[in-house]
């Protein structure tokens, strides 16, 4: 078995390899390489960012034998794309057909100016890891609506976080599937909020994971929690926001009332901000406001959260403890 793995990298040492960078609109580069399996994830970005020099990117795509688009982020991918072109190779060699590039797709990310990551800084160089992050379409349930797949890959491309900068340090609670952590990241020296959600979850669950994150990713204002990225490991799926080291409302006890009012505007000027974006919350209580040392309010928690196109919320979900009386009437 190892020698079926190695053979290709084995059989095509001597042979030059040509990566096709596929430059979307404007036709095709082709690169040359004389040392194809000694090739590193990095390497290629780099060549990537001589081709495209305005636009970031820190994942490019293959396509398999069905023509499905398998993303790269890491040397451990970057592996598995090699042994699978080199074995394609081998096989077009003993049909005596022509060897055709190996071509690749890269991922731009947005431009700096437009990417909601609050300021934070972070080294986007992927090392080899144990861990191999499977693609979006392989984790998501067959049954997914394709908008929230299409919506959910690009949140993924414009992320700049990876497991092997987290460490991760306390719990911070349980719910909705998941676990938050309190964590460090080291290339920023950041401390963040990580939520990690296994993905083997009710479908009605990971639908809300995904409006959670479409709706954290469009979000850009000081009373709603920061949103830093995500990121595939197996079969989860981490989330990392802003972290607020005072904890949310629900903690507290009596609060004094001129403490309270600012507390209301912090909370109506980020619900008003949600309505500019066609989003409704849902779920406005204590434990979705998060406070900080420096005295901010912001909301948070958007899974049960919708966004309006042309319509208004049919169905009913929250909290019936924080749920205006008509609406319990009506349920």
């Amino acid at each position: 078995m190892l020698w079926l793995a190695l053979g290709p990298f084995r059989a095509m040492e001597s042979q030059v390899l040509v990566i096709r960078i596929k430059i979307p609109n404007s036709g095709a580069v082709d690169w040359t390489v004389h040392s194809g399996p000694q090739l590193l994830f990095r390497d290629v970005l780099d060549v990537i960012g001589q081709v495209l020099p305005e636009a970031t990117t820190t994942a490019f795509e293959y396509e398999d034998e069905d023509g499905d688009r398998i993303t790269v982020r890491s040397d451990e991918e970057m592996k598995a794309m090699l042994s699978y072109y080199y074995s394609t190779v081998m096989e077009q060699q003993v049909n005596g057909q022509l060897i055709e590039p190996l071509q690749i797709f890269p991922r731009a990310c947005k431009p700096p100016g437009e990417r909601n990551i609050h300021g934070l800084k972070v080294n986007t160089r992927t090392g080899p890891s144990q861990h191999t992050s499977p693609s979006v379409s392989d984790t998501l349930p067959s049954n997914s609506l394709k908008k929230s797949s299409a919506e959910l890959k690009k949140i993924l491309a414009n992320g700049q976080m990876n497991e092997q900068d987290i460490r991760y340090r306390d719990t911070l609670g349980h719910g909705n599937g998941g676990t938050v952590y309190k964590a460090y990241h080291v290339p920023s020296g950041k401390i963040l909020a990580v939520k990690v959600i296994l993905l083997d979850i009710t479908l009605e669950l990971q639908k809300q994971i995904m409006s959670e994150l479409e709706i954290l990713y469009k979000c850009d204002s000081s009373y709603i929690i920061g949103f830093y990225g995500a990121f595939f490991v197996e079969n989860r799926i981490s989330i990392c926001t802003e972290f607020m080291d005072g904890g949310s409302l629900d903690v507290y006890r009596k609060i004094p009332e001129h403490v309270l009012g600012r507390i209301a505007v912090a909370v109506v000027k980020g619900l008003t901000y949600l309505w500019s974006l066609k989003i409704l919350h849902r779920d406005v209580k204590p434990s979705n406001m998060l406070v900080n040392t420096r005295g901010q309010v912001k909301l948070c928690d958007f899974g049960v959260s919708t966004q309006l196109v042309n319509s208004i919320a049919k169905t009913y979900v929250g909290t019936n403890a924080y749920m205006a009386v008509s609406k319990l009437m009506q349920k």
